[in-house]
């Protein structure tokens, strides 16, 4: 498939685009500049050799694609999906926006979202995409060490079904990762706020901790 990745210079995006082009998909890398997509997708280039990548503005890069990461932080979200519009109708829309920020002396600090979650905040900015979250959990530095397995499960939610299974089959082919359906787009709201608690653990115990659900 091609994936496209809206935001996707950062480590998330860097991460997730360098494992699914290993995995064998056309990747393209988006952002607010021509230039600085074509940076990131150079980036993969370096790490994966034989991928199939190329770089843009992040309204170019999701044409054609057959999934759409947004991979940039929530204060993006909304301005992001209003410039994008109707470019995303009909498209799968994967998630993987986390809102929170960081408090001096405390941490990371999850934020209360007036829709709740950032992904009811997404399908209500694009009625006619098939929106879905994920890998809201997942480390992006352990994603960009490509020789090692992540044992991790990747919770996604959402109310279409087939966009879900498409995730869930994607999450699977990163080594040692685990796709489950984790119910309806209210569920969101709670993967989004382990994210800040994740964070807040792994700067603790100077590690990179992630989510593994036991009893399935």
């Amino acid at each position: 498939m091609k994936l496209a990745f809206v935001g996707g210079t950062g480590p998330e995006g860097l991460g997730l685009a360098m494992r699914f082009a290993r995995a064998g998909h056309e990747v393209a890398i988006g952002s607010r500049s021509t230039e600085r997509g074509e940076e990131g997708a150079q980036k993969i280039l370096e790490a994966v050799p034989a991928a199939k990548a190329s770089g843009g503005a992040n309204a170019d890069v999701v044409a054609g694609a057959d999934v759409v990461f947004l991979t940039f932080p929530y204060s993006g979200q909304q301005p992001t999906l209003e410039a994008l519009g109707s470019a995303l109708d009909g498209k799968i829309v994967c998630n993987v926006v986390a809102p929170l920020e960081f408090q001096q002396g405390v941490g990371a600090v999850a934020l209360n979202v007036p829709g709740n979650s950032a992904l009811q905040e997404a399908i209500a900015q694009l009625p006619n995409a098939r929106v879905v979250s994920a890998f809201q959990n997942m480390s992006a530095e352990e994603l960009q060490h490509l020789d090692h397995p992540i044992e991790a499960d990747v919770l996604v939610c959402g109310r279409d079904a087939e966009a879900k299974q498409v995730v869930i089959g994607l999450a699977g082919e990163i080594a040692g990762v685990r796709g489950i359906d984790a119910g309806g787009p209210s569920q969101s709201r709670y993967v989004e706020m382990l994210t800040s608690l994740l964070i807040n653990l792994n700067r603790k115990h100077k590690t990179q901790s992630t989510i593994r659900i036991v009893g399935l």
